[in-house]
């Protein structure tokens, strides 16, 4: 795989770029193909809540810090992306760009402080801090308060979304196998000893709290333009505690457990639709249930590539007896 990436820097970026390009058009042919604007809808929802997710993980699951405000960059992300493209006429990439790094910008600016704390110290600072900005959109008036804003342009769609969030998969799997990948795991696993070993843990959970908050900002922002219509309510504490239950249930720390456990929690309500007012008592149980049985996630533990290769091997095996 290696051999089929060019050495040369701006060879590479235009391989990306015409590779990116390839993906965008098969995944508009593959909408074309579905044509069911339901479906379509629900697998856009689930696109954007994988790109959430993924950000939570890399903060929860990876670096180990407990964040319970992570509505809060989406909320950041889906107002200014909103704002640019209503008021400012921006073309929607660059309000998704923008978006991101407003998010990650205030991530860096209250992460300085905060990730000074551990703990339940730590994960009650974020909470607050989460409130705090529903509270500021509530009274703004540019945001138009506790109303919101509506007739946001409806550009996101399936091939954008699914674009987007296959190249945030691809980024979180190579920083999760980079050198700053296995240094925030080493702080999440054991702080002290980290910082023994030389590794600056401040400088790295900032740099982990700005990626992921940098996530939680597109992924605000193309939810935004997907409903046309945001309010602070929809980015409360309960919001948050949604897209923790996706990164716990899948897996902390699983980048293809995090993915699952997006998936699964956004088709949930779909499927349960009958059982809307139980919704978060059928979440709750689920989490016990999932406590009891799978402590670690449905794929938290479980290491995929150590699967595939045992399973190459196994066949490998079976044809040499079959050979002989």
């Amino acid at each position: 795989m290696k051999n089929l990436i060019p050495e040369n820097y701006a060879v590479r970026f235009i391989f990306f770029l015409l590779s990116f390009v390839a993906l965008y058009y098969f995944l508009k042919g593959l909408a074309f193909a579905i044509n069911d604007n339901y479906i379509l809808t629900i697998l856009t929802y689930m696109a954007i809540n994988t790109i959430l997710a993924l950000g939570l993980n890399l903060i929860t699951g990876i670096t180990g810090q407990l964040n319970l405000g992570h509505a809060a960059f989406m909320s950041i992300g889906a107002y200014t992306g909103a704002l640019l493209t209503m008021k400012m006429n921006m073309p929607f990439g660059i309000s998704i760009l923008a978006a991101g790094i407003m998010a990650a910008l205030i991530g860096v600016l209250i992460g300085y402080p905060i990730l000074r704390l551990t703990g339940d110290y730590f994960a009650i600072t974020t909470l607050g801090f989460a409130e705090i900005v529903r509270v500021l959109f509530n009274g703004m008036e540019f945001t138009n308060g506790a109303i919101g804003i509506s007739g946001i342009p409806r550009h996101t769609n399936f091939s954008i979304a699914w674009s987007i969030a296959v190249l945030v998969i691809i980024l979180m799997v190579w920083l999760n196998n980079s050198r700053n990948g296995r240094s925030y795991m080493a702080i999440r696993d054991n702080e002290i000893a980290a910082e023994s070993m030389g590794i600056n843990t401040s400088l790295f959970k900032i740099q982990s709290f700005a990626v992921g908050s940098f996530m939680g900002g597109v992924g605000g922002a193309l939810l935004a333009h997907q409903i046309s219509f945001i309010k602070p309510d929809m980015f409360g504490f309960m919001k948050s505690i949604e897209l923790l239950m996706m990164v716990v249930m899948g897996g902390l720390g699983s980048i293809p457990g995090t993915i699952l456990g997006a998936s699964l929690l956004t088709m949930a309500p779909e499927a349960l639709r009958v059982f809307a007012d139980y919704k978060y008592l059928i979440y709750g149980s689920l989490l016990v249930v999932m406590m009891i049985f799978r402590p670690n996630g449905i794929l938290g533990g479980v290491n995929l590539r150590q699967l595939l290769d045992f399973s190459v091997k196994k066949k490998n095996i079976e044809r040499k007896n079959l050979s002989n």
